[in-house]
């Protein structure tokens, strides 16, 4: 049973990119992602704030322009103000009534509106159909430090007048306004006063859309003002620059080579000079001479310190081979996310995604799927239709590597010939746009009119930086390095008990005859069923040339998704759409393996 459901509930509503996760943060103390671009904010993230001697359960709703349900985000924010969704808990919830445990069937006690200064007008709009609701508001007026920077103000006193509610100034980065924001929650919660607007209506039709604009717009007049003579900063210089085709183009050439330099060349530094020497040289002979002396000769001993051993591969594997580039892609991403270039990056290939039938903003969950797949396939929850979220889904779970996997692709290709991995990458780019383009051409639909907003161009932040990667490199320690150690253990036992031969006599005409790679190559494919990289990992330690090993990358880059993400699929789409995805994928890998291997046998 839930223990703490009486507690009151807060729900933090705003647009994406102007700090709301960054200001949840600060409130809860929790490590959460602060991304600064649409989409990130899918799932619904809770946790406890404390206002004195009162808790209350903060719910951090997903980032959205209005409450008009044309997405799932739109519409799952809907639900929550009114009090009517089926999601009673949290994925994190637990038994025992932990923080994250809420309950979301009824209506919310408050609610704390996330203003944006740099766009107060349209963030005006969404406070207008929030405070249809008649729920205690706060009004966030947060990114201050924007416009103070452009020489404008904005009368925070006189907003608040006008919008008959509390309006607190904040930069979230900063922790500027938590303290009085804790202490007015407090007051609102302690009184319990629901806030009466004659004004409000709900927006059923176009003329309250049109009165909310001009309200928005009228307000904003009266409240904001700007210098006579308006200074460009030089986050707007840049910022302007890189959504042109001249010089954007070219600079988001050398951006991603960059970006791609930077993840090979720090990964691949912290594997071969820090990671590889510390676990070979100390920590895994340290730990074998313990097991030995524990665990007599045998099966048992080989599964756990032999040549595929649990404490052999099963800790070289994920933690010098993979988390280096976990490491290394996140810090990357990070950066790109907080500057606000991917948005940028998202308007330059608009016109490219079009021909797909998909949207700029449409970068994002691809980009994603360079991380996990998982939250990529979530994250198509914030495109305008159904046939976009196919598309995307379809195109990340073909041909998109996660971290994991293109760290195995490193470690196999980069040291043996770094063309060969540039094509594999050059591969996934064009399975990619090819599948998009037939999926586009085959479902019906065609793309809705879609708004794309572009934050301010900012310097990063160092310690929101560390932030966001210690907490996807915790995730990976926990739901990445256990999972592929007891899956190493399972090859363990197929190897030692002789079993992985009998599987590789098994599949002999398939791998050998077809894909031209040894019998032995039958493994992986099993295994990447549980871990995308390890359809990857394992070809490491056989003797194959660079055209095996190039087979076996394109096998490996569009064989079937991970368990994970087949049930992802089943659970956001249907059934039919993830064994529709598990069929394709593996008779692709296959197909294509195969024609790569006959072709390159034609030519080397």
């Amino acid at each position: 049973m839930v223990k703490d459901q009486a507690k009151p509930n807060i729900l933090m509503i705003g647009q994406p990119n102007i700090g709301k996760s960054v200001m949840f943060n600060n409130l809860t103390g929790l490590n959460i992602s602060a991304a600064n671009y649409v989409g990130t904010t899918v799932e619904f993230t809770a946790g406890e704030v404390k206002l004195g001697d009162l808790k209350a359960n903060l719910i951090d709703v997903p980032g959205t322009y209005t409450l008009e349900a044309t997405n799932e985000a739109e519409q799952v924010a809907v639900e929550m103000l009114q009090g009517k969704t089926n999601r009673t808990k949290t994925k994190n919830c637990h038994e025992d009534g932990g923080l994250q445990c809420v309950n979301l069937t009824k209506s919310p006690d408050a609610v704390i509106c996330v203003l944006d200064a740099h766009n107060l007008e349209s963030s005006l709009y969404l406070l207008f159909q929030v405070m249809e609701y008649n729920i205690p508001t706060i009004a966030v007026l947060n990114r201050m430090d924007l416009i103070e920077e452009r020489g404008e103000k904005i009368d925070v006193k006189y907003l608040s007048k006008l919008l008959k509610m509390p309006v607190i100034p904040t930069v979230a980065v900063e922790r500027k306004g938590v303290d009085t924001l804790k202490e007015m929650l407090k007051g609102i919660l302690s009184t319990g006063a629901a806030r009466e607007d004659e004004t409000a209506k709900k927006l059923d039709d176009g003329e309250i859309k049109d009165e909310y604009w001009k309200k928005a717009e009228k307000i904003t007049r009266q409240v904001k003002t700007k210098p006579s003579v308006e200074k460009k900063t030089r986050g707007q210089i840049w910022g302007a620059a890189l959504v042109k085709p001249w010089p954007g183009i070219p600079l988001a050439i050398l951006i991603l080579g960059a970006i791609f330099g930077l993840v090979v060349g720090v990964g691949m530094g912290l594997r071969n000079y820090l990671l590889l020497p510390l676990f070979r040289g100390l920590i895994i002979p340290a730990i074998s001479s313990v097991v030995e002396v524990i665990v007599p000769e045998g099966l048992i001993l080989n599964v756990l310190i032999g040549e595929y051993g649990i404490f052999v591969k099963g800790l070289e594997w994920p933690l010098t081979l993979v988390l280096p580039y976990v490491l290394s892609f996140y810090f990357a991403l990070s950066i790109m996310e907080d500057c606000g270039y991917l948005p940028r990056l998202g308007v330059l290939l608009d016109g490219l995604l079009s021909k797909l039938g998909l949207p700029g903003s449409s970068i994002v969950p691809l980009l994603l799927g360079y991380g996990c797949g998982i939250p990529a396939i979530m994250a198509t929850r914030s495109l305008n239709s159904k046939k976009e979220r196919i598309t995307v889904s379809t195109m990340v779970s073909l041909g998109i590597p996660c971290v994991a996997q293109s760290g195995a692709f490193i470690a196999l290709m980069a040291e043996r010939s770094i063309v060969a991995l540039l094509l594999v990458f050059l591969f996934s780019f064009a399975v990619v746009f090819a599948a998009g383009f037939v999926i586009d051409k085959i479902l019906p639909g065609s793309r809705p009119y879609t708004i794309m907003e572009i934050p301010e161009l900012l310097f990063p932040k160092g310690e929101v930086i560390f932030k966001k990667v210690w907490s996807k490199v915790k995730n990976y320690l926990k739901e990445g390095v256990i999972p592929m150690m007891a899956i190493v253990g399972i090859a363990a036992f197929l190897y030692e008990s002789g079993i992985m031969e009998w599987i590789g006599e098994a599949l002999s005409p398939l791998v050998v005859s077809w894909l031209n790679l040894p019998a032995e190559a039958s493994v992986p494919l099993i295994l990447g069923v549980f871990r995308r990289e390890l359809t990857v990992i394992p070809l490491m330690e056989m003797d194959l040339t660079n055209l095996q090993l190039f087979t076996g990358a394109i096998v490996g880059l569009l064989y079937v998704p991970c368990v994970a993400i087949i049930a992802t699929l089943a659970r956001e789409f249907n059934i039919k759409m993830a064994v529709f995805i598990l069929v394709l994928t593996s008779s692709l890998a296959f197909l294509i393996g195969g024609i790569v291997a006959r072709v390159g046998g034609l030519i080397f």
